[in-house]
Formats: C-alpha cells, structure tokens, sequence
C-alpha cells in the first residue's frame, strides 16, 4: 500500500496537483530513493489532466502517484488562485536535470526507459557529460507497438538486474502514467518518473521554448509551431476545452472528486 501523499493537492478537474516547487520535488524523490520507497512520479500538464479528467481508469492511476507535478505554467496559477502561493512549475526537463545532479552527487543509479531507438543512449551520454559522477545503469527504447507478455517480462528483469535508483520514463501521455502504473509493483527501484518530451529537448532532437515564453504559458504556442500536424489537436482542442472545465468547476457548476489518492 502506498504512503499517504507527502503534500497536498488541488484538485484540477479530478485530478491532484501536488501543492509543490522544483527544490521540494527533489527533496522528495531523494528522501524516497533514501528510503527505498516504491513511488511514482506524474509530471502533469495540461493535456495529461485532460486525459485523466475524461478516463476514470487513468485519473484513478494518476492520483495513485506519490507525486503529481504541475507541469503547466495554468496549472500552476490555478493552484495558486485555490490556496498554495508557494507552487511553482516543476517541468519535467528541469525536474530530470536537477533530480541527476542530485544522484550525481549521491552516487544514484539511472535507467532511461522509452524514447526512439539511440535516444535512451544519446540522453545518457548528454547527462554524465554535464553531471560527472552521474551512474547510468542502463537504457532500452521499446517497440512503436505493445509489448508481449514475454517481451515485458524480459524488460522488466533487465531494469531489476541493473538496481537502478530511478527509473526514467518518455512514453508520452497518456501511456507514461499507465506504464509506471501497471509496473510499480514489478520493479524494484524505488521511483519511477515519466518525464515525457524531455528525453528529446535534452538530446535537442526538439527544441525546447524560450524561457520568457515558458514563463508567461506561452510554451504552446513555440510547441504548436514546431510540431502542428502532432499537436494542434492537444492545443487548439483540448486547451480551450480545459478553460472552460475549469470555469464550470470555479463555479460550482461541475464538481469531480478526487479518487484514488494514496492516502485512500
């Protein structure tokens, strides 16, 4: 069974954003992989509430997260406007950076799950060169098609073999949380964290926005530009359509509990 939540979440649309920053984040997973707890992490942004807002199943296995992270510069004025004025982003390509720099100076153990083929390698090669120390304990990108119960098996043994401390997951949302989810009991490693696209922004196979742009929740708009023909339903559909969820919720007028929290 799961701990309680070590923070407390605003619910956004069902779902729990924890209450948190980046150095808070981090202190956390470092006291997890100290206690060798079995935690996962949800670095949430908008379209991932979306997904969870409209599937009980995967709203119920993003609240299970020991953590979910606001990823999105509106997640993180929502939660603000409901109570927590300390919240700020954690992004998952920051949150990669700053939790390696920490098992860097631990002596922690990585392994990079996802990604398409050479990237997992790539990534490592780009993280021990800017965080000497940093330990890779392994890689492996997976098929663009479900795995055989064989296959997953054979995966699994490989990341318990390498005793990695965290196990770092691209395979976009929403099949990131679902992954982390129905293997957390399996793995042995004591925190598992989907971090999407960062996998491809720290390897520059994707450019990440300006900082001014990220600030001011303009990151969509750079996204939108760079990739259209993948995203413009995420931000041109789902984004407008979460405004307005969350005027009907800010209202009173639709009303989504939150379930499966871990504390439950």
């Amino acid at each position: 069974m799961s701990a309680p939540a070590p923070f407390p979440r605003t619910n956004i649309l069902g779902v729990g954003v924890s209450a948190i920053n980046l150095d808070q984040a981090v202190a956390q997973i470092e006291r997890w992989i100290a206690d060798r707890a079995r935690e996962y992490v949800v670095v949430a942004c908008v379209n991932d509430i979306m997904h969870a807002h409209r599937d009980p199943a995967l709203r119920r296995m993003t609240n299970a997260a020991g953590m979910v992270t606001p990823d999105g510069m509106p997640l993180v004025f929502l939660s603000r406007w409901l109570g927590h004025p300390h919240v700020d982003r954690v992004y998952g390509p920051d949150l990669m950076l700053a939790v390696s720099a920490m098992m860097a100076r631990r002596g922690y153990r990585s392994f990079y799950y996802g990604g398409a083929k050479g990237v997992p390698e790539q990534l490592a090669a780009v993280l021990t060169a800017r965080f000497p120390g940093l330990i890779v304990s392994g890689t492996y990108s997976p098929p663009f098609r479900p795995l055989t119960s064989a296959e997953d098996e054979a995966i699994v043994a490989q990341i318990n073999a390498a005793e990695p401390d965290v196990v770092w997951v691209a395979l976009g949302c929403p099949k990131q949380t679902v992954w982390m989810a129905e293997h957390r009991a399996q793995l042995n490693a004591p925190v598992l964290i989907g971090v999407g696209a960062a996998f491809d922004f720290h390897t520059g196979r994707i450019p990440q926005a300006p900082r001014w742009m990220q600030r001011r929740a303009l990151e969509w708009l750079f996204r939108l530009k760079t990739e259209p023909r993948r995203l413009w339903r995420r931000y041109l559909i789902y984004n407008p359509l979460f405004v307005w969820y969350m005027l009907l919720q800010l209202a009173g007028l639709r009303r989504v509990p939150l379930e499966g929290l871990p504390e439950e």
